[in-house]
């Protein structure tokens, strides 16, 4: 499943994940299961056709991505592989950064960050012109909705059974993201 927000330059992308890393950090081996969510550029080219014609979008490059993820062997709602990625390196995240905050309450520390755009993109280290004013007033505006949105998919992905791969994978990502 892939929800797609977009303001006007900014969009915010929300996936589930399923995940088998075949090189996995020590201490996070195993499948991880949860939602990905990633700040990403948009970028919408000119109609071509009618007026009445689809218009091209594009999902560019990420900016910042958040991983609500749980080890699949662990407890439900652990969020024991939760983190974030506050920095990206083109399309390549960088390091997993593991925030008490973040794993403690993933959903409020979401809210927070979504509700502060130009702050993320300080941390990130991105140009403030990434983002318009109108990308910062509408995300704060539609933040609690993409965090009901987030939510909701948490619980489903811990109602869904995995892959079918997943039994004997030593490298899996079922994703959008």
């Amino acid at each position: 499943m892939l929800y797609l927000f977009g303001f006007e330059q900014i969009g915010v992308a929300v996936s589930d994940i399923y995940f088998v890393d075949p090189n996995p950090e020590r201490g996070q081996e195993g499948a991880e299961r949860g939602v990905r969510l990633e700040l990403r550029r948009l970028e919408q080219s000119e109609l071509k056709g009618s007026i009445y014609s689809a218009r091209p979008i594009t999902v560019e490059r990420p900016l910042w991505r958040v991983d609500l993820l749980e080890s699949v062997s662990g407890t439900p709602g652990s969020f024991d592989r939760t983190h974030h990625h506050p920095g990206m390196n083109g399309w390549e995240p960088g390091r997993r950064v593991f925030d008490h905050a973040l794993s403690g309450e993933p959903l409020k520390w979401l809210a927070e960050r979504l509700t502060d755009l130009e702050g993320v993109l300080k941390e990130v280290g991105a140009d403030p012109g990434e983002a318009t004013p109108a990308d910062v007033t509408g995300l704060r505006e539609r933040a609690p909705e993409i965090v009901e949105v987030v939510g909701r998919l948490l619980d489903r992905v811990r109602a869904t059974a995995a892959p079918d791969e997943a039994t004997t994978a030593a490298s899996l990502r079922a994703s959008w993201l």
